[in-house]
């Protein structure tokens, strides 16, 4: 049948052979045939593992069990475990005569047990534990471990018999037996306290017996007594050492011995190796044994085999969290495996430096970073470029060597580097005033050999058109500089070049443009030589590049008055703000509904991405849900009913249904009519523009800002009043000599921020919130950053806060002035979702809160 099936060409012909087979074993299996029913049931396995149903079978198994023979009930048990599972109930005998077949139940009961089977069978199965035979022993153990899997409450019965096990002189019974006490602690707390107590002292033991025992042929592989037994053992020893220092204490000798005696030329010493390593780093242990662990994973590295040295690369970036200093010792090996030829080697590699570079060791890994990065392969570049530009950034002490690294980076791999990197950069070149000409003239040497890398070009224009007459006049030359000359005609050939480059885009070429029109300011005798160049693109096919054109030509033309007031340089750009409207654009893996960061690379852990609907989330309870049937999706953002309020009667028409709910977005629960010259592409756009490095950003102050102006208060639905006007207008506090009480916005077991309210005289509708910011922990808080939302009907301003580091212990805090204006006075309350993001112990924190209790009447 075997011979007929793999002779088959095609699919069809090998169901055509199955089906024949299948036929005449039914008839076998009409007609009662005892003589052939081991045979057919044999063919009805590899049937069954063709993939061919089989279950007319099932009823032979039980019938060959039933046998007196061995031969048939051992295809019979055979058959069991293949054709039937746990679902069907089978009676299976524990208690035979032969211990053969007992055997034979015992691997069936292992295969297929259910949690009803073993209830029922766990005595028989205990009782064979402390059989004669160490077959029927070793079978018997790995039966419970199956038993206790599907029944973990029978654990407690199997402890005693577990420990017994682990006496054994026979290895395949001891191996079993460190594997079902394994088993056991995973599911008894008991059973593991019991274990650390009774049996830790006996397992280093065993272990040291087959450490040091001479040479056994029963048990040798590569010169190595039972290197399976050696793992089982360090397994068990890892998890009765985690977490208990006694535990810990009595294994550190025998692990040591193993680190140190076990031959590493050897696939199995290897394997034995790299579980002791596993168990070091996983007990409690002083750190001497550690570095010992870190060295041998070090000589992994040097290891010709990939699969080696990949394990050893995964086991050091655990490392480094429990002793960074010893990896460290390993870093010049690190960097030899970044340039390794293997891609999953090169990545695990490059994640792994990532995590050791410091203060101290930043000048130099960047350097070879950088110099890899020339030889390195296309499709690693992105990785490594993203790389160099995170620590550069974090690490960068100087101004001047974060610009040069940066244009190293630029002039070698300027296609991969991001766009919020390199707008990070022109930020740090505007702030850095002594270095305007140095980085102008560095630019343009760059550029002219590395044209073709497009964000190099990018910024080298954008610094031309900037510090163009510092480039030429040799403004701010430093000594390390070797002098350059530069005319005006060279530098408006440097930007002619970028225009005219087929492969530059849209973006360098706006950039190009806005430049030629700031030289032409600069440098007035190449202003007709300027505006032919920008008159060339008056009928380009892109609208963008034309309406640049056509407008700035009209301003070279007719507005000459006031074009050096439009070109003049930028105002610096702010770096906090730019920071910190990063922080709200990268990616991460922080989960703000638990509030725990994620450990990235470095301990870095960046705000998440929230879309504005979702970080303005100002639904509350009492907030009518909306509508099931037929809900547009911006309407259901927020969770609120942004369908129009009844109007009553006579008070005109209701809102329209056509009013974009887009701009709706930030209300709660009331549909206003907005009336606006602005879309809500606008609005939105305005305060969500990455591409832009020069936009002020004030937290998210700016989008509700925008959000607010939106709407006039004038707009506003007039509000129903049900007592007629009987009943008694609002209170004003201020009027009345009362002080709003504080509020605590916020608390948390690290965290309290008070809100004190004011108001300005003769200002009802603004109100004046100085937030008070105190860290509870023993920690001091870095790079602190409070950021507020507010709903449409508010506008909302933030002042800068006193400071970025929030001191320990209470001793001190931060304080910042918030200013809120009320269009909805008297008829609706202050409400404000609050996004507070800290650096402690390098690890980022990031808290979130929605604030909807503030004092009535603000």
């Amino acid at each position: 049948m075997i011979r007929a099936i793999r002779a088959c060409k095609t699919a069809a012909e090998e169901r055509a052979v199955v089906r024949k087979e299948c036929a005449a074993i039914r008839a076998s299996i009409n007609e009662d045939d005892q003589d052939y029913r081991h045979r057919n049931l044999a063919k009805l396995m590899f049937i069954q593992i063709l993939g061919y149903p089989t279950h007319f079978g099932q009823m032979e198994c039980l019938k060959l069990i039933a046998s007196a023979g061995f031969p048939e009930k051992r295809i019979g048990y055979l058959g069991l475990m293949l054709l039937l599972d746990e679902r069907q109930e089978v009676l299976i005998d524990l208690n035979h005569s032969n211990q053969y077949i007992v055997g034979l139940a015992l691997c069936a009961l292992g295969n297929i047990c259910s949690a009803e089977m073993a209830r029922d069978l766990a005595p028989e199965v205990e009782r064979l534990l402390q059989f004669r035979d160490p077959n029927i022993r070793k079978k018997a153990a790995l039966c419970s471990i199956r038993i206790i899997k599907k029944v973990p409450d029978l654990a407690e019965n199997f402890i005693n018999c577990a420990a017994s096990l682990l006496k054994e002189k026979h290895h395949g019974v001891l191996i079993t037996g460190v594997q079902l006490c394994a088993d056991l602690c995973k599911v008894s707390s008991e059973a593991l306290e019991y274990f650390r107590k009774k049996c830790t002292e006996g397992l280093v033991r065993t272990l040291r017996d087959i450490v040091n025992s001479p040479y056994s042929p029963e048990y040798d592989i590569s010169g190595i007594t039972d290197p399976y037994l050696h793992i089982r053992l360090l397994k068990l020893l890892r998890i009765l050492g985690q977490g208990d220092a006694d535990a810990s204490d009595r294994m550190t000798d025998i692990l040591a011995q193993v680190a140190t005696k076990t031959e590493s030329n050897k696939n199995a010493g290897n394997a034995i190796l790299y579980e002791c390593v596993e168990t070091i780093m996983s007990i409690e242990d002083d750190g001497g044994l550690r570095v010992l662990a870190i060295n041998i994973l070090g000589k992994f590295l040097s290891n010709r085999d990939n699969n080696i040295r990949y394990v050893a690369l995964n086991m050091l970036m655990r490392a480094t969290t429990l002793d960074a200093q010893a990896v460290q010792r390993h870093r010049a090996t690190i960097l030899d495996c970044v340039k390794d030829s293997d891609a999953s080697i090169r990545e695990r590699a490059l994640e792994l430096l990532y995590l050791l570079v410091n203060e101290n060791n930043v000048k130099p890994l960047i350097k070879e970073l950088i110099e890899y990065l020339e030889v390195s392969d296309q499709e690693f570049k992105g990785d490594l470029t993203a790389k160099i530009c995170s620590l550069v950034e974090k690490f960068s002490s100087e101004k001047i060597w974060y610009i040069d690294q940066m244009l190293k980076v630029l002039s070698e791999a300027g296609n991969f580097v991001k766009d919020e990197v390199w707008h990070a950069l022109i930020v740090v070149i505007s702030n850095a005033s002594d270095l305007h000409g140095y980085t102008v003239r560095s630019l343009y040497r760059a550029f002219l050999t590395s044209t073709e890398q497009e964000t190099l070009v990018r910024v080298a224009v954008w610094c031309i058109g900037e510090y163009g007459d510092m480039l030429v006049n040799n403004v701010g030359m430093l000594d390390i500089e070797d002098p350059i000359t530069v005319t005006e005609c060279d530098a408006v050939d440097a930007v002619e070049v970028a225009i005219k480059r087929h492969t530059s885009d849209l973006t360098t070429k706006a950039m190009a443009l806005i430049a030629l029109l700031k030289l032409s300011s600069r440098f007035p005798s190449y202003s007709e030589r300027i505006k032919g160049i920008i008159v060339q693109n008056k009928g380009n096919l892109v609208l963008e590049l034309q309406q640049r054109s056509i407008e700035f030509n009209r301003i070279l033309q007719k507005h000459q008055k006031i074009r050096s007031a439009l070109v003049e340089r930028m105002p610096v750009l702010d770096e906090a703000t730019f920071s910190g409207r990063r922080a709200g654009s990268l990616p991460t893996a922080i989960s703000t509904s638990s509030g725990a960061p994620s450990n990235l690379p470095n301990g870095i852990a960046k705000p998440a991405t929230a879309p504005i609907p979702d970080l303005l989330d100002l639904s509350s309870d009492d907030v009518p849900a909306p509508s099931s049937s037929g809900g547009d999706f911006p309407q259901d953002l927020l969770g609120v009913d942004l369908s129009p309020t009844p109007a009553p009667s006579g008070a005109g028409k209701p809102p329209k249904a056509s009013t974009d709910v887009l701009l709706d977005l930030l209300s709660i629960g009331m549909s206003l009519p907005v009336q606006t010259s602005s879309s809500a592409s606008d609005i939105l756009s305005s305060s969500q523009d990455d591409k832009a490095p020069f936009a002020n950003f004030n937290g998210l102050a700016s989008l509700s800002s925008l959000s607010a102006n939106a709407t006039s208060p004038v707009n506003a639905a007039p509000m129903m009043d049900l007592l007629d006007g009987h009943g008694p207008g609002p209170q004003k506090p201020e009027e009345n000599g009362q002080a709003y009480p504080s509020l605590v916005a916020y608390e948390s077991s690290s965290l309290r921020v008070m809100f004190n309210f004011s108001k300005q005289p003769g200002s009802p509708q603004t109100t004046l919130i100085q937030a008070t910011f105190t860290n509870l922990s023993s920690n001091v808080y870095n790079d602190f950053l409070f950021q507020a939302a507010v709903p449409k009907f508010l506008q909302l301003h933030l002042d800068p806060a006193s400071s970025n580091t929030l001191p320990a212990s209470g001793d001190g805090s931060i304080t910042q002035n918030l200013k809120v204006t009320n269009s909805q006075h008297g008829k609706k309350s202050l409400v404000m979702r609050v996004r507070i993001a800290y650096k402690t112990n390098n690890k980022d924190v990031l808290e979130e809160r929605q604030i909807t209790n503030f004092p009535q009447n603000l």
